[in-house]
C-alpha cells in the first residue's frame, strides 16, 4: 500500500534507480501515476509492502518499504525489478544500468559510464568536491544524509588522485 515517503521509519529500505536522460514533465507524471498504482497493489507473500516513493531532479526514482509492517520477499523484490523493466520499454529509457555515474555540474545533472568518470576523474574535470549520487545506499537515512555529496564522501573518492 502506498503510504506518504516522509511517514516511514528512517531504516525503510531503499532502491534508487537512476535514468540515463532528463524526463520530460509529461513522462515524470505518467511514470509517477504508474508507482503509485504499483505500489498500491504490491504485495510478499500475498501481504501488502507499506511503501512510498520519490522523484528526484527528473532523473532519479526512488522506492522504499518499512520492512517493519512486512518485509520484501525474492518474489516481491521480481515484481519490482519488472515493474521498473516495463518503465524502461515504455519510455525507452535505461534505470537498472548500476555502472553509470550521476553528479553535478552546477544545477545540472549529468550522467557518465564509470569509465569516462574515471578518465574525468584522471584529469581533474571532477574532485573530491564535486557533487555526486551514492545510489548504493540502502536505507531512507542513508539516502536523506549520504546520497547526495561530496565526492569525498562517497565510493567515487577511490577515482580521485
Amino acid at each position: 500500500m502506498y503510504v506518504e515517503f516522509d511517514s516511514l521509519p528512517e531504516h525503510s529500505r531503499i532502491w534508487i534507480y537512476q535514468c540515463n536522460r532528463s524526463l520530460t514533465e509529461e513522462e515524470l507524471s505518467a511514470i509517477e501515476e504508474k508507482t503509485k498504482v504499483f505500489l498500491n497493489n504490491w504485495a510478499a507473500h500475498g501481504a501488502q509492502l507499506e511503501a512510498s516513493f520519490l522523484t528526484k531532479y527528473k532523473r532519479f526514482l526512488i522506492i522504499a518499504i518499512n520492512q517493519d509492517t512486512q518485509a520484501a520477499t525474492g518474489c516481491s523484490i521480481d515484481d519490482s525489478v519488472n515493474f521498473i523493466q516495463s518503465l524502461e520499454k515504455e519510455y525507452n529509457i535505461d534505470l537498472m544500468d548500476k555502472m553509470n555515474v550521476s553528479y553535478k555540474q552546477g544545477e545540472f545533472i549529468a550522467y557518465k559510464p564509470l569509465a569516462d568518470f574515471k578518465k574525468m576523474a584522471k584529469s581533474k574535470s571532477v574532485s573530491l568536491k564535486t557533487i555526486v549520487f551514492n545510489n548504493l545506499v540502502t536505507n531512507k537515512y542513508e539516502f536523506e544524509n549520504s546520497w547526495e555529496v561530496p565526492a569525498s564522501d562517497s565510493w567515487h573518492a577511490r577515482f580521485m588522485s
